[in-house]
C-alpha cells in the first residue's frame, strides 16, 4: 500500500461529546481538518490505532439478519419499520444495537448483544433449535464520515408455527411501527428497485440482509450438496 497519513491522538480536537455521539477534528496536516463522528472516546479512535489493534478491534454494535424457518412454509426474512431520526422517517430495518461494555468482556460479545437485540426488538428468544452466527466480524457503516462499525450476525429461527412477535422491548428513543415478514420474491423486488413496498430507501445493513436471504447464504452447507 502507498504511505498512509499518520493521525495521532495529539492531532485530535474534541468538538462535541454527548452520550451516543462524539465529533472530533482530525488535524491530519498543518491547516488541514477532517471531521469524525464517532461513538468512541479520543484515546480509542480508529484513526489513531496501530495496525495490530485495528485488525482486532471490537465493533461498536451488531446488526442481525433474522430468518424465520417455519415448518411447511417458505422462509421469511424478519424486517421491521424503525424510526431513524437523521432521516426523519420509519424505514425498513433489521434488529440492531450497541454492544454494551459488559458484553465486551466475553469472547462472544457480538452474539450476546445480538440475542439481546433480537429479544428486545422482536420478542423472539432464541432456543437450542435455532442457529446464530457471526457472518462478518466488523463492517464500517460510513467510513467517509464516521468510524462507526457493526458486526453482522445471522439468526435462523426454526419453529413449527409462526412465533408471536412484539416490539415492547424498545428502549430510550427507539420507535417501531410493526414488522415486515418478507418473502424471497419480495426481497428480490426490494433489491431490484432499491426501495421498500412504500417506495422508501433503506440502509446498507438492510440491503446486506436482503442479499444474504435471497442468495441462500443462511442455509446449512449440506442443503446445497
Amino acid at each position: 500500500m502507498r504511505n498512509e497519513l499518520k493521525i495521532t491522538t495529539g492531532c485530535v480536537e474534541s468538538l462535541l461529546d454527548k452520550r451516543f455521539v462524539r465529533v472530533y477534528d482530525l488535524k491530519y496536516a498543518p491547516g488541514r481538518h477532517y471531521y469524525d463522528a464517532t461513538r468512541r472516546k479520543a484515546d480509542d479512535l480508529v484513526a489513531c490505532m496501530e495496525e495490530e489493534k485495528f485488525q482486532h478491534m471490537p465493533p461498536d454494535a451488531v446488526s442481525c439478519v433474522v430468518i424465520l424457518n417455519i415448518r411447511d412454509r417458505d422462509p421469511l426474512l424478519l424486517l421491521s419499520y424503525e424510526y431513524r431520526y437523521p432521516i426523519g422517517r420509519f424505514v425498513l430495518s433489521i434488529p440492531a444495537g450497541l454492544i454494551d461494555e459488559q458484553d465486551k468482556a466475553a469472547d462472544d460479545a457480538a452474539i450476546i448483544a445480538a440475542k439481546r437485540e433480537i429479544k428486545e426488538e422482536t420478542g423472539l428468544e432464541l432456543t437450542e433449535d435455532d442457529r446464530i452466527s457471526i457472518i462478518s466480524p466488523l463492517l464500517f457503516s460510513t467510513p467517509g464520515l464516521s468510524d462507526e462499525s457493526n458486526a453482522l450476525a445471522c439468526a435462523v429461527v426454526s419453529r413449527d408455527e409462526l412465533p408471536e412477535l412484539n416490539q415492547a422491548g424498545a428502549v430510550d428513543g427507539e420507535m417501531f411501527d410493526g414488522f415486515c415478514l418478507t418473502t424471497l420474491e419480495e426481497a428480490g423486488e426490494y433489491l431490484k428497485t432499491g426501495r421498500d413496498r412504500y417506495g422508501r430507501f433503506f440502509s446498507i445493513y438492510t440491503w446486506a440482509a436482503l442479499m444474504w436471504f435471497v442468495n441462500g447464504c443462511w442455509k446449512p452447507d449440506t442443503e446445497g450438496k
